[in-house]
């Protein structure tokens, strides 16, 4: 007999346990190549140690990817959902920008001035993204980071506020949480962490509007930093309300409004900022922008700008603690330019919208048909199922949501059935070369492990 008392997620846990166990070992049967790689010479067996997180026996090791399929050394086509966790959202290598790529290859990598491309990419940004004073980045963290310092320079004030459970990078700023009793504490597990980060931080809830209006009315909070939806866990929606209320609270109080676009530029053309009409004073996006390459851009609305200018004419002479000699490069700028004019357009992202409703109303068939406790959530491209029964209002009930065990499963049992999707969260995002074909191997292979996993008798091994 079954023991259904102990379970995941819904599921009877040594069900799971039995099911995990068999696809693990198909998984490592079925890729002998990239079991003999030995990656020694990395630290901890990998070249980054979040590559540690994905659930499979040993890594598959890619050899090509294109459009939307990526090409192990075990000659496995596999349908790439995760897009390199948004990286690649918009395919991998878009020919555009693989172009442009190879045009300024041969004309130098790095300048530490400005190429003809940047001033086209300047007026690209504002066409998509809305009328701020742009800054190009290499990553999303780094534009964080130094719209950060910029907050705090025009305030004068030293702390920001983020909402628990959220994720900017690895911006250690920011790097806090809720603890017992509501109060803000260091997050739990940083590594290497001795600064109180609480000293320049403070967390509350998403969705929580009476929260944030009571962290800011101490008078010292700089900027409300944050996602138009929470994601890089289970996905949480914004309330209805909810941005209107920021904004009001951040003018009220004298705060700045950062926008983080880098995961919901899934939304649309312009991301959420722009199909929702928000007006935060500082905007920032990464991962995607630049089709791949390392790139992300942040900006400043007018009034922020002009605020940033005085106070960089007032400071003393010396470093500001902001830039890296390699961002703003002319490669950065001919794959911006490429990737907004050209890849990122309305046509792309309604393709990407239709087939991720498909994907959307096939998953939540599938999981209505099993009667799981889940349920799916959708931002644009990106779509998410949740190991809970209905959606989910902050961060708090987010971590409670995540299962890891059952996640896990069905992960390794997608790979083994033709389909990838993100490793740290349940996140399939579709591209502009996502085939509809694609989308529906997804869907069955997604119901073929949720009837075995939701099935009323233990299935036979």
């Amino acid at each position: 007999m079954e023991n259904t008392h102990t379970q995941f997620a819904g599921i009877p846990a040594q069900r799971l346990h039995d099911f995990t166990a068999r696809e693990a070992r198909r998984f490592a049967a079925a890729r002998p190549n990239a079991a003999k790689v030995q990656l020694t010479d990395y630290l901890g067996g990998v070249p980054l140690h979040w590559m540690s997180d994905w659930p499979m026996p040993h890594l598959p090791i890619i050899a090509t990817a294109k459009g939307a399929t990526i090409t192990d050394i075990d000659g496995y086509q596999i349908d790439d959902f995760c897009l390199g966790d948004t990286g690649s959202m918009f395919g991998h290598s878009p020919p555009p920008i693989a172009k442009a790529i190879r045009r300024q290859a041969r004309r130098g990598l790095t300048y530490m001035l400005p190429s003809i491309e940047a001033m086209e990419v300047g007026q690209l940004l504002t066409a998509t993204f809305g009328a701020f004073q742009w800054q190009i980045a290499t990553t999303a963290t780094d534009a964080n980071r130094f719209a950060i310092r910029v907050a705090r320079a025009v305030t004068g004030r030293a702390k920001i506020l983020v909402f628990n459970g959220c994720y900017h990078g690895t911006v250690d700023d920011v790097m806090v949480e809720l603890g017992a009793g509501g109060h803000t504490q260091n997050r739990v597990g940083l590594l290497g962490q001795v600064a109180d980060l609480t000293l320049g931080a403070v967390a509350c809830e998403f969705n929580d509007l009476a929260g944030v209006e009571a962290a800011l009315a101490q008078g010292d909070v700089a900027a409300i930093l944050t996602e138009p939806v929470m994601t890089n866990s289970c996905m949480v929606l914004p309330q209805s309300g909810f941005h209107a209320g920021l904004r009001d609270l951040a003018t009220k109080y004298g705060a700045l409004l950062m926008i983080d676009e880098t995961h919901t530029i899934s939304t649309g053309l312009g991301g959420y900022t722009r199909a929702h009409g928000l007006a935060p004073d500082i905007f920032v996006a990464g991962k995607c922008v630049a089709g791949g390459l390392p790139a992300a851009v942040w900006g400043l609305n007018a009034e922020t700008a002009a605020r940033y200018h005085g106070a960089n004419a007032a400071r003393p002479a010396g470093h500001s603690g902001m830039g890296t000699t390699l961002s703003a490069n002319p490669l950065q700028f001919a794959a911006l330019r490429a990737s907004l004019a050209e890849v990122m357009t309305n046509a792309a992202y309604a393709h990407m919208d239709k087939l991720a409703n498909t994907l959307a109303a096939g998953l939540s068939d599938v999981i209505a048909k099993n009667r799981a406790p889940w349920h799916v959530v959708r931002v644009g491209a990106r779509v998410e199922f949740i190991c809970a029964n209905s959606p989910l209002q902050n961060g708090t009930e987010a971590a409670a949501a995540h299962c890891p065990q059952a996640e896990a499963a069905v992960h390794i049992a997608l790979l083994n059935r033709g389909s990838l999707i993100a490793p740290f969260h349940n996140m399939m995002l579709i591209s502009p070369a996502t085939k509809k074909r694609q989308v529906k191997r997804l869907i069955a292979a997604f119901a073929k492990v949720m009837a075995e996993l939701f099935a009323p008798k233990s299935p036979s091994l």
